[in-house]
């Protein structure tokens, strides 16, 4: 029986794994979810919406992502390693994102 290299193979430890998924969800999805506040926020302004409309629209709407992104990797079977990449790379992308919008604001 062979086994995708994507997926998790079950550990001897499942309570630790299921920590480090849970700790993975909170931090990288608070991550994650920081660089998508800032950019929706930074494009809702560039857009013309109103300063704090912007912010409390991004905040809103960021805290469905990060429910979603929560429940998510708790419940993926992707390796660890996978999802941290994922949500810190995203999530510094976004924010890569919101950092250029912001300097084209000016």
């Amino acid at each position: 029986m062979s086994h995708s290299p994507a997926i998790a193979r079950p550990t001897r430890f499942p309570r630790l794994h299921f920590a480090a998924r849970v700790a993975a969800a909170v931090f990288g999805g608070y991550a994650f979810t920081w660089g998508f506040i800032a950019a929706a926020m930074a494009l809702l302004f560039k857009a013309g919406m109103e300063f704090h409309d912007a912010e409390f629209l991004a905040s809103a709407v960021g805290l469905l992502v990060f429910l979603v992104l929560f429940l998510n990797v708790v419940a993926s079977r992707r390796r660890l390693a996978l999802v941290w990449l994922a949500l810190a790379g995203g999530g510094a992308a976004l924010a890569a994102v919101a950092s250029l919008v912001q300097a084209s604001v000016a």
